[in-house]
This record gives C-alpha cells, sequence and structure tokens, in this order.
C-alpha cells in the first residue's frame, strides 16, 4: 500500500501517511484547494449610494467646564443671546417635550464618561427599559441636529420624511433634519 500524496510506502491498515500526514483516502484531486476566484467574469455596475447624512466632525480635544451663571454674565455683558446656536423642539413618544441646544445626551438616566462636559442631560421615563442609560448624544452642526448611539443595547434608528430609515452605527453621527423621528428602542422623539 502507497500513499497517493506522496508516495510513501504505507503498512497495512493505515489510516495516515507516516511522512505526509495525510489520509489514505486523500487523493491528488480532494487535496487541491478550490479557486477563490469567481468563475464569471461579468461586469457589475456601482450601486447607487444615496446620502447618508453621516458626517466626520474634528474633535479638537474637551471643553473645559464653565459653570452655566458664569457664562449667562459674560454674555449678557457682550449683550448677545445667551444660547446662540440653533434651538431643536424634540417631542417625545412619552408626551414631553424638550428644547435642546448645543450638546448633550438623551437616555434614561445620562451621565456623562469622565472628562466629558455637555450642555444638556435629557431624561426620558421609560418602565420598559428598552432605553439604555445613555442611550445617544447630541449636537449642533451647521444649523443641523446630528445624533450619535453611544452603544446603547437596542440600537437607534433615524427615519427622515424624505428617505428611508436608517440604523445608527455606534460611534458615527447621524445628520437629522427637522421633520425625522429618531426610534430609541420602544420609545421615539421627533425632531421640530
Amino acid at each position: 500500500m502507497t500513499c497517493l500524496i506522496c508516495g510513501a510506502v504505507l503498512p497495512e491498515g493505515a489510516m495516515f501517511c507516516g511522512d505526509c500526514g495525510s489520509s489514505t483516502t486523500a487523493t491528488p484531486e480532494s487535496r487541491r484547494r478550490a479557486d477563490p476566484r469567481p468563475g464569471d467574469t461579468t461586469i457589475m455596475e456601482e450601486p447607487v449610494r444615496r446620502n447618508s447624512g453621516v458626517i466626520s466632525i474634528p474633535v479638537d480635544g474637551f471643553r473645559p467646564t464653565t459653570p452655566l451663571a458664569t457664562v449667562e454674565a459674560a454674555v449678557a455683558e457682550e449683550g448677545r443671546s445667551v444660547h446662540p446656536s440653533p434651538r431643536f423642539v424634540l417631542a417625545f413618544s412619552t408626551g414631553e417635550t424638550r428644547t435642546v441646544f448645543g450638546t448633550g445626551l438623551i437616555g434614561r438616566k445620562p451621565l456623562p464618561q469622565p472628562g466629558e462636559s455637555f450642555d444638556q442631560l435629557v431624561q426620558i421615563a421609560d418602565r420598559t427599559l428598552s432605553v439604555s442609560k445613555t442611550h445617544l448624544e447630541f449636537g449642533e452642526h451647521e444649523g443641523m441636529l446630528w445624533i450619535a448611539d453611544r452603544f446603547s443595547g437596542n440600537g437607534t434608528i433615524v427615519r427622515r420624511p424624505d428617505d428611508g430609515a436608517i440604523r445608527c452605527e455606534p460611534g458615527r453621527r447621524y445628520l437629522v433634519p427637522r421633520g425625522s423621528r429618531v426610534e430609541l428602542a420602544e420609545q421615539y422623539f421627533t425632531v421640530e
């Protein structure tokens, strides 16, 4: 009896070749690896890409925490509005509405990580516990609201008025135009 792979002489009843380690039933054809290249040469057109609304904003470190009273006093001296950034009204499925500006966190019990600072923390009353403690982050970019899922347990979905639903990838920022609906597990809010 000889090995069909390397040709070594094998003892009677051997199951494996002592030289190459192949099974005695292996053939050169069964040992040949499959060709990883596709069998056809069809040219495929690139799919039409729609604007996902994902934005990248460079972060130049964290802003130092400044007491709100100090900010309001300094702004009042200059004669400007206290909150110059755009305001967005979030109408929640719980019946509550919140006017937000700047940056913030939304969740059952939102809590910033050490070293982070936000203008607002928006708490949602969710008895089903489907919304994470710190579910998402929001901010403003060129007059539009953006959100970023904070690795929540049940995820975040954005439904824009002129587009389909987009499941948010954790850690990425998505633009949310007014009239959109943002679903946080079993709860949601609309942006007005």
